[in-house]
């Protein structure tokens, strides 16, 4: 796992037996696992171990493109970039790698819960802060 920047996380993944149907690839649903994976682990890498335990994230939306298969023991990186918080919504950009070669492209939206009521709940504003650091600059 490497980090470029804030708002990047990389996510290593060693594709197992168990990742693969019966065409000889790595299923589709594979896929959306590893990028729920890299989102997860992203916020919890940052976010406060307190913030963390208050909130939940739940998928709205992905959006997948495939561009090529994946194999048994390919060394694939899961790249997840925050692009937006938005009210109680997070805006990410994943893409899965294979070497040089892009596996796939998502876009996805997450919403933000309330850990205990499970409703809806924006982020304060210093720990958007520490996700996107120049939403923090701009007033509002």
């Amino acid at each position: 796992m490497t980090s470029q920047t804030i708002q990047t996380y990389e996510y290593d993944v060693d594709v197992a037996a168990d990742d693969i149907d019966e065409m000889g690839h790595v299923n589709n649903a594979v896929y959306l696992k590893w990028v729920q994976a890299a989102v997860l682990r992203h916020w919890y890498r940052l976010a406060p171990k307190d913030v963390a335990a208050a909130h939940l994230w739940v998928a709205l939306k992905h959006e997948i493109s495939y561009r090529h298969p994946a194999f048994l023991n390919d060394h694939v990186v899961v790249r997840v970039v925050l692009e937006k918080l938005q009210g109680a919504r997070a805006f990410y950009e994943t893409i899965i790698h294979h070497g040089d070669e892009v596996l796939a492209e998502v876009k996805s939206c997450w919403c933000c819960l309330d850990s205990v009521t499970k409703k809806p709940v924006r982020l304060a504003r210093d720990i958007v802060a520490i996700f996107l650091p120049t939403e923090a600059q701009r007033p509002g």
